[in-house]
């Protein structure tokens, strides 16, 4: 749903000729931390399962998930989202309770995730990030319509580089090596 809004926000905005020349950049805060998936119904994590709920917020997981807010962030510029990050969740018993919600059961979350919910229990510090768009910053200041006009080496919509002709078949051997095992289907009519 928010990904249809925002495409439908953009496609008015260029339909209405309501283009800015002015770098107009604005932090997005508090984003819920769940969104109700009414077909399968069951919560999902809008942002990622390890973002921590906002201070104070932590009591609506049980009760109210749909009111949890997080401590999740995106850095939007004219528009577009150039950036985005997180407060991750650095209590164990926060953890739990997030896959819990999620549906995670405590056999599929230590074996996924076994290490983090380790370093959680012996005592983990609040920790978090952003990652910026780089692409998407040239984009804006290019003028494009599109990061495949600025991407030095764009892949096309089949995922594959005119440039270096990737992907490539990879010998048996170098397989072996790396201990992979390649499953090969035949996909029926």
């Amino acid at each position: 749903m928010n990904e249809a809004l925002g495409a439908l926000r953009l496609k008015l905005g260029e339909d209405l000729s309501v283009a800015v020349s002015d770098w107009k950049p604005l932090w997005v805060v508090d984003f819920p931390m769940f969104e109700r998936n009414q077909e399968e119904r069951r919560w999902e994590a809008l942002h990622h399962p390890f973002t921590a709920p906002k201070i104070g917020e932590a009591s609506h997981l049980e009760t109210s998930p749909g009111d949890c807010l997080s401590r999740a962030y995106d850095l939007v510029l004219n528009g577009t989202e150039v950036g985005g990050g997180s407060i991750r969740i650095h209590r164990w018993e926060v953890q739990q309770a997030v896959f819990r919600l999620l549906g995670i059961g405590e056999e599929e979350a230590q074996e996924k995730f076994g290490f983090l919910l380790d370093a959680l229990r012996f005592g983990c510090p609040p920790h978090g990030g952003i990652a910026f768009g780089l692409d998407r910053l040239v984009m804006l200041m290019a003028g494009a319509s599109s990061i495949r006009d600025v991407i030095a080496f764009p892949k096309t919509q089949s995922a594959a580089c005119p440039l270096t002709a990737a992907p490539a078949a990879v010998p048996d051997a170098q397989l072996r090596e790396l201990s992979i095992a390649v499953r090969r289907t035949v996909r029926g009519d």
